[in-house]
């Protein structure tokens, strides 16, 4: 029922692209201010590879040197002895400096990807997020950025510490052993087919399971977001059930990834096993014919166990870079779109604002619904200073006329002046700066009173916080709690009344000291005490402002100076409340009279 949303249907995963490899590479720009970092943990990555391959053949010249080799090369064992000490003891420390560095490398780099594309989400336009899930987008700047760490930090570690071992180990045995390097060398070239089509196809599988995984993400945060509502209907198992769809595709698909995995680490077992068994033959049968020492074959066969285990991990690891070069994909997709504002600068007018404001000829459609056109020729004047507002009934346009005048969207046609001037003149940030809002359902961050209030002037003094406080009658209800302003408001405010909320808000706006001040019915969920005392602090706020009111409850515009009247997005009637109230047959009337016939019947 709520999966997805029109046009979010499941499409087939495409494969990662020679776009998509030049899209990974250029995330690797973020490991630039640190590649120094980086290329000593690859030093240090070789010089572990290193005196990891140089182990076998010292054991193996240990051997001989205890089963009475007459080769002049090999020393005493007690020396033999003592260098593989050192061995072990530097692959020790190399190890130990490897993952030092490649984890500040890659704690470093995450943290400036996770930065920039927070960022990027910040500066994007409401569009976007029209489009988009919150729980979607935390996806991508949680799981798909934990995957790019692992890669930085493990995988491309441990591939190229694999390429290694596996050039260094053949190269060694066919320089050491010949005959029976040649031997052990027939069964590469099918392992490396199988590992190829492994490495397709477990892709494509891996991408499946982690798209299906955000996607039961979304449902967990939009639920979670959500509980008051999931409780108040009686949800929670159909909630359920939504989640445990969602997580039995998840389950279908990584079980079937793990199956084909299962099969070939099957094979790959069989393949190395079976090669194990041969070349222990066939050397076998050259010592007894004195071709080789014993502690040679000993060495052949641990370069084997290395030479196999580095075979077969390569498609493992060579699936987890693909998942990655899908991570980067999304990513990219994130801080590929087109900005609403560069965050860093205030492109165009800055001048003072005084509010006055005109809509001409607006008309206005939202790109998540093309077929229906919001707003059709909107004209309306506010001369600054002066009140007006939006009556009309649900879905006629009005709070597209105050998203308009924040620049939330941009007009389809005609013109919005502030000043005289078209509102996309103005920098973007200046312009929302002399715009103030107190919307109906006001949603409170996580922490103290004092930061909510003070989200409207960062830089507020203390003092100036408590006068905002005071002029929204809510100081008395702060102090009485134990930690006043240091109060804890809760996730989205829950810990505080509508009433309380609502006086929150209206501080904040108070210290923002806007120009131009939009209010969505402030007052429309309240007890009539926590009414009072919300519009005698609408009052203060509304002084000497611009301000455009969204009306629900008709009895709160009385005293405007002109009340606009909204039909399908027409502009149908204007006027004050009386002169509206004396029109024959008036919309306007008609929607007072039905709203004091719901009010008498809830009475």
């Amino acid at each position: 029922m709520f999966g997805r949303r029109s046009g979010e249907e499941r499409k087939p995963r495409e494969k990662v692209t020679k776009e998509g490899w030049k899209t990974a590479k250029g995330m690797l720009r973020y490991l630039r201010p640190y590649r120094a970092m980086y290329i000593l943990g690859m030093v240090f990555l070789g010089l572990s590879t290193a005196t990891s391959l140089l182990f076998p053949y010292i054991l193996g010249q240990m051997i001989n040197s205890a089963t009475g080799s007459k080769d002049w090369w090999v020393p005493q064992i007690d020396q033999i002895a003592l260098l593989l000490g050192a061995v072990v003891m530097g692959q020790m420390i190399f190890s130990f400096l490897r993952v030092y560095t490649f984890s500040r490398v890659s704690q470093s780099t995450m943290a400036d990807i996770r930065r920039d594309v927070y960022r990027q989400l910040l500066s994007l336009p409401i569009v976007f997020f029209d489009r988009r899930r919150v729980g979607e987008l935390t996806s991508r700047i949680t799981t798909d950025v934990q995957q790019l760490q692992e890669i930085l930090m493990i995988t491309i570690a441990e591939f190229f510490r694999q390429i290694i071992t596996l050039v260094g180990g053949i190269t060694f045995i066919m320089i050491q052993t010949p005959r029976l390097s040649l031997f052990m060398l027939m069964v590469f070239p099918p392992l490396v087919i199988v590992a190829v089509v492994f490495g397709r196809f477990i892709r494509k599988q891996s991408k499946r399971t982690q798209d299906d995984l955000a996607e039961a993400n979304v449902v967990l945060e939009e639920s979670l977001h959500n509980i008051s509502i999931v409780k108040s209907f009686v949800n929670e198992l159909f909630e359920l059930g939504r989640y445990r769809t969602t997580l039995s595709r998840v389950v279908k698909n990584a079980i079937k990834t793990d199956t084909y995995r299962g099969i070939f680490i099957s094979f790959m077992v069989f393949a190395i096993f079976g090669s194990f068994v041969l070349v222990i033959w066939y050397g076998g049968r050259m010592v007894q014919a004195k071709d080789l020492e014993v502690g040679d074959l000993f060495t052949f066969i641990l370069f084997m166990a290395f030479i196999g285990g580095s075979l077969g991990g390569l498609p493992d690891v060579y699936s987890q870079i693909l998942k990655a070069v899908g991570a980067t994909e999304r990513l990219r997709e994130i801080l590929g779109e087109k900005r609403e504002v560069d965050l860093e600068k205030r492109d165009g007018a800055v001048s003072p604002i005084a509010g006055h404001v005109e809509y001409k000829e607006v008309r206005f459609t939202y790109e998540t619904r093309p077929e229906i056109e919001v707003l059709k020729g909107i004209n309306l004047e506010i001369k600054a200073g002066e009140k007006i507002a939006l009556a009309g009934s649900s879905g006629a346009g009005k709070s597209t006329i105050a998203q308009l005048l924040m620049r939330f969207y941009d007009l389809n046609q005609g013109q919005l002046l502030i000043d005289g001037l078209p509102s996309k003149d103005y920098a973007l940030q200046h312009l929302r700066d002399h715009i103030g809002i107190v919307p109906q359902e006001v949603i409170l961050f996580g922490g103290t009173i004092r930061e909510n209030i003070a989200y409207g002037k960062l830089d507020a003094t203390n003092e100036e916080v408590r006068e905002a406080a005071r002029k929204a009658n809510a100081l008395e209800f702060i102090e009485s709690f134990p930690e006043g302003l240091e109060t804890i408001v809760g996730e989205r405010g829950v810990k505080l009344s509508g009433g309380q909320r609502q006086r929150i808000a209206i501080a904040r706006a108070i210290l923002k000291d806007p120009a131009i001040l939009i209010l969505d019915e402030a007052t429309s969920s309240l007890d009539a005490e926590s009414e009072k005392l919300v519009q005698e602090a609408l009052d203060i706020l509304m002084q000497n402002r611009t301000t455009m009111i969204i009306a629900h409850r008709l009895a709160t515009i009385r005293n405007v100076d002109r009340i606009y009247v909204l039909d399908e997005g027409q502009i149908v009637e204007s006027g004050k409340h009386e002169e509206l109230l004396q029109l024959p047959d008036g919309y306007y009337a008609r929607l007072v009279s039905l709203q004091m016939q719901v009010s008498s019947l809830d009475a």
